[in-house]
């Protein structure tokens, strides 16, 4: 069978589209990633700008289209947390299924967690080489444009999953309006994460896998430097590096966006307090995340009917 999920968020509507076999990982047919750009086109009462539904809109019609040439039968169309949260939310809707005749779905930020979760599971499952083996606890952590979530547990479902309003693209507009930006600013950020993911570190099991996932985690172990995993001496090493830059030095580094390198600062940011916070020193970068999670449960319950 033929699926395709399409993952609309702050900087693009990205469509992948797969063949899936129950019992077998999905197979990657195509992928197509079309600007939204929304972190910047919030109000100050929440809602998205005119131009910036425009821009939904025209991203959401051009993947649509590219989704019915590849012939997939089951299309899964999540908005996440910008739109989700977006104070005219329901105008968005109306505007996307008047012209694609798709209706956008959103899920809570826990459950984007869970599924996620269930997708870095399923992938350090099918790596691990130990097929039956008891699994290791996990500890995720994935920072997206306007929230950070963060799971922890055994198996496939977490035993504890919360997503917090400390997203890349949120911050950056929120906390770090000058790029250079001014050290006073980045303190600021750093301590409000450290008071936010404080309270979850006990949830933390001890010896857990410590996992991210996310565009921003993979640019950062781009830019530190090791590929595949970040470290929190990285991180210090590369936060004053970052906070003197402009946006179009960062977008010169190694994998790094131009739609996403004012963005970066925060992302090191919320990256380096969260992990003092929950008191580890690395994590390994997964390259499944919430897209393969929704494939992966969509292939599950077809399975099953």
């Amino acid at each position: 069978m033929r699926l395709a999920v399409l993952d609309v968020g702050s900087n693009t509507a990205h469509l992948h589209v797969v063949d899936a076999h129950p019992g077998g990982p999905p197979q990657s047919v195509f992928r197509l990633k079309a600007p939204t750009l929304l972190a910047d086109s919030v109000d100050a009462d929440g809602a998205l700008s005119d131009e910036a539904v425009d821009r939904l809109v025209s991203a959401i019609t051009e993947t649509v289209d590219a989704s019915r040439r590849h012939a997939v039968t089951d299309l899964i169309p999540l908005a996440t947390a910008t739109i989700r949260d977006a104070t005219n939310v329901e105008e968005i809707r109306d505007r996307v299924r008047e012209v694609t005749g798709i209706e956008l779905r959103s899920l809570s930020g826990e459950d984007e967690a869970r599924v996620t979760f269930l997708a870095v599971r399923r992938w350090l499952g099918d790596s691990s080489g130990a097929p039956g083996a008891p699994a290791a606890p996990l500890l995720l952590l994935d920072i997206g444009g306007a929230t950070t979530e963060i799971a922890a547990g055994s198996g496939e479902q977490p035993g504890f999953a919360v997503s917090l309003p400390l997203g890349a693209a949120r911050i950056t507009r929120t906390m770090l309006p000058c790029h250079p930006a001014r050290r006073r600013d980045v303190e600021a950020v750093h301590r409000h994460v450290l008071r936010s993911v404080r309270p979850y570190a006990s949830a933390v099991p001890a010896g857990a896998l410590q996992v991210a996932t996310s565009k921003t985690f993979k640019q950062l172990a781009r830019v530190a430097g090791a590929e595949g995993r970040l470290t929190l001496r990285g991180l210090h090493d590369w936060i004053p590096r970052l906070t003197a830059m402009r946006p179009e030095e960062r977008a010169a580094l190694p994998g790094v966006a131009a739609s996403r390198s004012r963005q970066l600062l925060a992302g090191a940011v919320i990256a380096a307090a969260t992990m003092e916070a929950l008191d580890i020193d690395h994590v390994d970068v997964c390259p499944w995340a919430l897209r393969e999670g929704l494939l992966l449960r969509r292939i599950t319950e077809l399975s099953r009917s």
